[in-house]
């Protein structure tokens, strides 16, 4: 099976007091917003610096610690952590949701699906080493994923029955075509990047059949990946810098939120 496709006194009092107001309206647009971010090292923010938590990679400039700085929701519990599989969102993560979550964001199944050893070897091995590696974490998507996150879907909306659960999803890593000197050759940028259609095709479905929303990181890093000359993915850690998930997540994030 292919992978491929598959945010004077009484004038100044007057004017400092319409001042106020979008000041004010901005500060509460959240109000009443209890968010609880999961996932991995893409919601974690591994690779955009300014860590809150290094053993989870829990960055500042995660989309997640981002939308919450500029939304000011009434709590905020980012629970997402680096290298995290769907095991590890059930035993350590949603212990953070309960009736009161009104917001949930969930990025995962990158690492169920062996994103780590599948990059090893399309970095370091032959072409057909890595459609190899690709080929058997397809099998995986296809096969297993889907009732693994049909599982984690309900036990979140079970735990958090009034939330809004946005699903994120994970960029194409590679800009396709044309020289990416010191990288993956054109081959495998295109197979490591169907990978990433089928794995985002998954999780979509998943979240659409549970009733989540979808933000897809693809349209969103467009332009802007490995290989391009304003990437917002690193060469070396493969994962979103810090601008990534300003200029991309972020936004992805808030266009899924209702009333965003």
């Amino acid at each position: 099976m292919s992978l491929r496709r598959t945010a004077g006194a009484a004038v100044l009092a007057l004017a400092l007091a319409s001042a106020a107001v979008p000041a004010s309206a901005s500060s509460s647009a959240a109000a009443g917003v209890n968010y609880v971010a999961l996932g991995d090292s893409y919601a974690s923010g591994t690779g955009a610096g300014s860590y809150s938590d290094v053993a989870c990679t829990r960055s500042r400039n995660a989309y997640p610690a981002l939308w919450a700085d500029a939304n000011d929701p009434d709590s905020f519990a980012f629970a997402a952590c680096g290298g995290a599989k769907i095991p590890d969102v059930l035993s350590d993560q949603v212990d953070e949701l309960d009736e009161d979550t009104t917001l949930v964001s969930l990025s995962i199944g990158g690492n169920d699906s062996g994103f780590a050893s599948t990059m090893l070897s399309c970095q370091y091995s032959t072409q057909s080493a890595c459609e190899r590696a690709l080929k058997t974490a397809g099998e995986y998507v296809v096969n297993e994923l889907p009732g693994e996150l049909d599982s984690l879907y309900a036990t979140v909306r079970d735990r958090a029955p009034h939330a809004e659960v946005v699903i994120i999803g994970y960029p194409h890593l590679y800009k396709e075509g044309g020289l990416c000197l010191g990288g993956l050759s054109s081959a495998k940028r295109s197979a490591v990047n169907d990978g990433s259609d089928l794995l985002n095709e998954t999780i979509a479905d998943r979240a659409q059949a549970a009733g989540f929303a979808f933000a897809d990181g693809r349209p969103a890093f467009a332009g802007h990946e490995i290989c391009t000359s304003d990437a917002w993915i690193s060469s070396t850690n493969v994962h979103p810098t810090a601008e990534g998930h300003e200029s991309a997540y972020l936004p992805a994030f808030g266009a899924a939120v209702s009333g965003s």
